[in-house]
């Protein structure tokens, strides 16, 4: 929303916008010059000739609820998006299930070292881009493509990536089936001449293939663009030759861990190369300056010689590349605190969440942050904690934050660390973790 925001105000259309609470976005857009309220009420709204509202606003909110009650034109949020990306010669669309903010973050920064003067849409904050878009004048538009209540739909893509196709999103789609298929519309909506970029790592992904109307390229091993002589520094940070039509195209030397950023890398250099002609020797050094959006596996500050980091993961994969990239940064012990941002997650995943941490020496689960939802579907944090305990063994129960805090203080040591996962507000909870 805050992109869009930026998008419009750039194109000279008077914006302002509510939130229900401060955060790193309202502020970036107030240093812009857009009009922030913190707070939803219907007077935010009178006067307006149109009012744009994303998918998690319900018609009882009040600002929602005034503009629909006095005809005043009204738009969801990716449908904007979708009538903007139609303003451009060539859109070029990073989607999958996970990865999407991190592969269009890496692809950012590769473009902006270019002669390309392409127009940059994140889904995250990302400190290179002051927020998470970049306004250019050229005729290409990069954008994350989002599967959520199939909001992507509404794009018009010329380029696709897609990284891998899960079960998540079990609110607004009826299985996996289902997800598919949305992909598989998805990626016929491109042109004849477009380019269609797959991970060949992800079966569903690599299957898309069947259903292209235009030029396909793979990534990942034993691909048209792959990775050999993997390591890792003392850090967890990899390295990595880039493969490419047999031979040594660039080295990956990244400054942020894990394996699967490694390949998210290989993602974004083999992107700009077949869609944009960057020379991908380029495009790998570009990568070592290259650090993790805001919410990524990101490094939040030290307390009592425990070090607390926070990612954004949410979905037991997301989770499991997490925690494995967390295991290679050197500790003692690993905790974790994980809180679910949704009923529906809890209960449709709970099974697979309770296989996603075992790399962790404890893991401390407080209440469901409700997301989305609007009721508890019968499911409970308390039946997560059990369904990790039956795999793992090694999780607790805590409500409250608070209460947390207290555990975490009186059983870390010295050398442990600390990581918070979800997309509720548990990152928020941090300076209660943190402070003196």
């Amino acid at each position: 929303m805050s992109g869009l925001a930026r998008i419009l105000a750039e194109k000279g259309y008077q914006i302002s916008g509510s939130d229900a609470k401060e955060s790193a976005f309202t502020r970036q857009l107030e240093q812009n010059g857009i009009e922030v309220t913190i707070g939803h009420d219907q007077d935010n709204v009178a006067g307006a000739d149109a009012v744009i509202y994303s998918a998690a606003i319900k018609p009882y909110n009040p600002e929602y609820a005034y503009a629909a009650a006095h005809d005043i034109p009204m738009l969801e949020r990716s449908k904007l998006l979708g009538l903007i990306s139609g303003d451009y010669d060539k859109v070029v669309c990073v989607s999958g299930c996970h990865g999407k903010t991190t592969i269009t973050s890496m692809l950012a920064l590769i473009m902006e070292r270019t002669d390309e003067d392409s127009t940059v849409h994140v889904g995250g904050m990302v400190d290179f881009l002051d927020g998470g878009v970049r306004i250019g004048r050229g005729r290409s538009f990069i954008t994350e493509a989002c599967e959520y209540v199939r909001s992507f739909l509404t794009l018009q893509p010329t380029d696709v990536l897609v990284n891998n196709i899960d079960d998540d999103h079990l609110d607004c789609y009826r299985d996996l089936d289902d997800i598919y298929n949305t992909f598989v519309e998805f990626i016929q909506k491109q042109p004849e001449d477009g380019l269609l970029l797959l991970n060949s790592g992800d079966s569903l992904a690599a299957s898309l293939a069947d259903h292209a109307v235009c030029r396909v390229v793979t990534y990942g091993d034993s691909s048209d663009w792959s990775l050999e002589n993997i390591s890792f520094d003392e850090n967890g940070c990899p390295s990595a030759d880039v493969l490419h039509a047999g031979g040594r195209a660039g080295r990956l030397e990244l400054q942020v861990p894990g394996l699967h950023n490694l390949y998210n890398a290989l993602a974004a250099v083999a992107y700009a190369a077949e869609a944009f002609g960057v020379d991908p020797a380029a495009a790998c050094a570009t990568l070592r300056d290259y650090h993790l959006a805001e919410r990524r596996f990101q490094f939040v500050g030290s307390r009592n010689d425990v070090r607390y980091f926070h990612d954004y993961a949410h979905h037991p994969s997301e989770i499991q590349a997490c925690l494995d990239a967390a295991s290679l940064v050197p500790h003692n012990h690993l905790y974790v605190v994980f809180q679910c941002n949704s009923y529906t997650r809890a209960r449709t995943l709970k099974d697979k969440y309770a296989q996603s941490f075992r790399q962790a020496d404890e893991v401390l689960v407080p209440d469901i942050y409700p997301g989305r939802d609007t009721d508890t579907q019968g499911i409970h944090a308390t039946d997560l904690v059990a369904a990790i305990n039956k795999v793992s063994g090694n999780c607790l129960y805590v409500p409250t934050f608070p209460e947390i805090k207290t555990y975490l203080d009186k059983h870390c040591r010295p050398g442990d660390i600390v990581v918070t996962l979800g997309s509720g507000d548990v990152n928020r909870q941090q300076l209660v973790f943190l402070e003196p």
